[in-house]
This record gives structure tokens, sequence and C-alpha cells, in this order.
């Protein structure tokens, strides 16, 4: 819809964009610390304010009339939503049996990439009529979840405060950083398939989006099935079997000679992803009961940071050698992972 924002508040398409960093460096920047923060106030408390948190600015975006207001609501959607992620994670964590963890992370992670894949969509679908339905419907939404609250985790509302220090234990870091080489060298690199199905095959956009949507896809119907691995073999072991996964399909994305190879191969992403993120989910509550919040909150924003930097840094490379754009990720995948994953 960023045409369409243009339009309404008299900028450039290109300028709209700022709506989408306005949102994302508060949004990564509050998470380091929200987890934390929710664990000492409360997790069901912190994540019903967040909700109502969210529906205020949402709706304070319907009702910006410069520019410059609807950057502020953007950026206040960002900071709510940074405490419900981690906070969700925690308590889920909580709830379910170890021996299921992993199934609990798959249902949420299906979930979770049925929400990424359908709300382009329904985004795209709102603004041709008017924008602000879109703001409108995710603010009745936030309402809702915030009457649905989540369930009340014993330990969690002030009986212990835990510090900050405590979510940014090394193996917490090492986490973080397979998070955020998984993400940003899998899912993370849609731009990248973009790219290259319009030089190397000419594709235009509306077929480059629903090739794009099979990693969501893909993931959406794998969650459930890669949780259950995660409970079966261990996480360890799914996500390093994810990163090996993503390397061959970044290589073989590189040199693929043919567009129904790249659509196949890129949905098969969305199972790597899925490998790696929930095996990462697991290993994280599991090593970090006093303090499940602040660790997952630090692993969420160190992934989404990932996200955020892959574009910068593989572009330049993309320009130079498309092939050696998509190497570069899979070298990555190939020895960062192993190396972080050997000391949790």
């Amino acid at each position: 819809m960023l045409p369409e924002l243009g339009t309404s508040f008299e900028v450039s398409a290109e300028a709209a964009t700022a709506s989408l960093t306005a949102y994302l460096l508060p949004f990564a920047a509050v998470m380091l610390v929200s987890g934390t923060l929710g664990e000492r106030w409360g997790r069901r408390r912190t994540v019903v304010g967040a909700y109502l948190g969210y529906a205020v600015a949402s709706a304070a975006c319907v009702l910006a009339t410069t520019f410059s207001v609807f950057l502020a609501a953007r950026a206040a959607q960002g900071v709510a939503n940074a405490f419900t992620t981690p906070l969700l994670l925690a308590a889920l964590g909580t709830a379910a049996a170890p021996e299921r963890l992993g199934r609990a992370l798959g249902w949420f992670g299906s979930l979770q990439a049925a929400g990424q894949t359908s709300a382009p969509l329904i985004g795209g679908l709102a603004a041709e009529f008017d924008w602000h339905l879109a703001f409108v419907g995710v603010a009745a939404v936030a309402v809702l979840l915030a009457l649905v609250g989540i369930p009340t985790s014993p330990g969690t509302a002030g009986a212990e405060r835990p510090s900050l220090r405590s979510a940014f234990r090394p193996v917490v870091l090492r986490l973080g950083v397979v998070a955020a080489i998984g993400w940003g060298c899998l899912a993370g690199l849609g731009f990248l398939v973009a790219l290259q199905l319009e030089d190397a095959f000419g594709v235009g956009a509306g077929p480059r989006g629903l090739v794009l949507t099979g990693l969501g896809v893909a993931g959406l119907l794998s969650a459930r099935l890669v949780g259950g691995g995660v409970d079966r073999v261990g996480p360890r072991r799914c996500v390093l079997f994810g990163a090996l996964l993503g390397v061959g399909l970044l290589l073989g994305l590189g040199f693929a000679p043919f567009v129904g190879v790249v659509a196949v191969l890129w949905a098969i992403g969305g199972i790597a992803t899925q490998l790696v993120l929930v095996g990462v989910n697991a290993l994280t509550l599991s090593s970090s009961a006093d303090n499940r919040g602040g660790a997952m909150s630090v692993v969420q924003a160190i992934r989404f940071g990932g996200g955020a930097l892959a574009p910068a840094v593989i572009t330049p490379v993309y320009v130079a050698d498309p092939a050696i754009a998509f190497v570069l990720p899979a070298a990555l995948l190939a020895l960062v992972v192993p190396v972080a994953l050997r000391r949790t």
C-alpha cells in the first residue's frame, strides 16, 4: 500500500517506505529489553497492554493528517508489538510439557507464517478501496486479542525481577546469531529472489509475488511437522539439518535454469526456515528458565536485525555477480551456524 500512502500524504512512494523504517527500528530496539520488562511486570498484563497500545497506535495511523504524525504512530505500533512475540513464546514454553515443546512451537510457527503470508494480500486488497481500512482491521484484531489475553504464568507477576543481564548470556547471544543467519539467509532473501526472477527470467510483478508466497505457504504447512521432528530428534539436530538444507537450496537458486526450479526451491526454503527457527526457539526456552521472556526477546531482536541487514549486505554483491549473491548466504549458513551451535 506504499503508493496509496504516498498519494494520501502527498509524498512519493519511495518516501512512503520510511513508514517501514519507522516501524521496524523501534520494534527491534525495544525488543532487546521488552521480554525482561514483561517478566517483571507480568506476562499477561504486559501482553494485554501491548495489544491495547497497538490498537491505539493503529487508530492514530487512521486519524493522522500529516505524514509526520503517521510515522510517529507507526513507531508506536513497533514499540507495542515488541512486547508481544517474546512473551507469547515464553508463556508457551511454560505451558507446554517439555516433551511436546517442539509441537507447540511448531503450531506457533505455523500460525505466524499464516499471518506473514496473508498480511500483504489482505493489506493490498484493503488498499484497493482505502488504505485506512487495513489499520482499522488490525486495531480491531488487537482489541480482540487483548480480550482473549494469555494464560497467567505462575511466578512471573512480580515475585521475581530478572535482570537485563540475565537475558544477554553468551548462549542466548549465540542462539540469536543462529536465528539471524537462518532468517536473513533464508526467508530474508525474498528481495534477492525477486531480483533474480525479474533480471534473469523477465518475470512480472504478479507472478513474482506468487512465487515469493510459496515460502510462507510451505512454512505454514510444514511447521507442525517440524515441531514434531524437534521433539523426536532434538532441536540442535533440526537446526543443523535446516541450515544444511538451506545451503543446498541457495546454491540451487543461484544457478537455477528455469523459473519453475526457482519456485520449487524457494518454497522448500520455507521448510528450512522453520527447522532453524523452531529449533532455535526450543533451545532458547530450554536454556533460559529463569528469564524466558528476556532471552526470547534478545534472540528475536537479533533475528530481525539479521533480516534487516540482508538487503544492505547482499544487494551490492548481486550487482557485482548474481550467482555469488546466493553463494555468500549459503557459506554463512554452512560456516556460522555449526560453530555457534557447538557451544550452546
